[in-house]
């Protein structure tokens, strides 16, 4: 690692000192990052229901590399899997019971499944998911959780975003060495939540106060992007 050691440790202790949290909202992945090629939980927190009616169902598609599914049972209501011909589970779906339902919107949500996650680090998974709400004069509304960056804007504006979760390496706490496969312009996503990167004497944090000092280090570059094969070492 080509930089002042004495830099290094200044930024990566304040980075470790002011890890800004992340908020959600909507219905979105609530439980951080996901590792490449590893069973874990991915949790779905629904931010708010629907215009004021509390949410009765929700509804989340499993996409196409995500295997092993299995949902983890809820407070929220009753849990069921659909599945294609050939048995795989498609959707997992979380159901109130009547009586449970909320005279209004006053809740927040987690909804948990535990599933192998592709083999492929720095992508980013999404996962369709359909809210459905149900008034206290027992009229439904349904919000479709859908949309792709890629996705067209249409009739003039823009279908909701579909929960997204990003791929990254398997790491351990501390200092890790990756090569970096594609390349990336975008920095945010797959190091939401390291303490700082770098690649060479440049550096990046997704914390703004480390990266107000990384800007005031000497001999130290912002660093924005990478390229495919970049070396970087990233602390967490």
């Amino acid at each position: 690692m080509k930089r002042s050691s004495a830099a290094l440790g200044v930024i990566a202790t304040y980075a470790a000192m002011s890890m800004p949290a992340i908020a959600q909202a909507h219905i979105a992945v609530a439980s951080g990052v996901g590792v490449a090629n590893t069973t874990q939980e991915i949790v779905f927190g629904v931010g708010h229901g629907c215009a004021g009616a509390d949410t009765y169902q929700v509804r989340i598609d499993i996409p196409a590399g995500v295997t092993s599914v299995r949902p983890v049972p809820s407070d929220f209501g009753a849990v069921s899997v659909q599945k294609d011909a050939a048995g795989t589970i498609t959707a997992v779906v979380w159901k109130k019971a009547d009586s449970d339902v909320l005279p209004a919107d006053i809740a927040y949500y987690k909804l948990t499944l535990r599933a192998k996650l592709p083999n492929a680090p720095f992508s980013t998974v999404y996962f369709p998911a359909h809210q459905s709400c149900r008034a206290a004069d027992q009229s439904m509304t349904t919000v479709d959780w859908v949309a792709l960056p890629t996705d067209p804007v249409v009739d003039g504006g823009e279908a909701e975003p579909a929960p997204a979760l990003t791929l990254v390496p398997a790491r351990q706490p501390g200092w890790n060495k990756v090569t970096v496969p594609i390349a990336l312009s975008n920095l945010s996503n797959a190091f939401a939540d390291a303490t700082i990167v770098w690649r060479g004497t440049a550096a990046y944090s997704p914390n703004p106060t480390t990266t107000e000092l990384i800007a005031a280090t000497p001999g130290v570059t912002p660093l924005s992007s990478l390229a495919p094969n970049d070396v970087i070492w990233v602390k967490y």
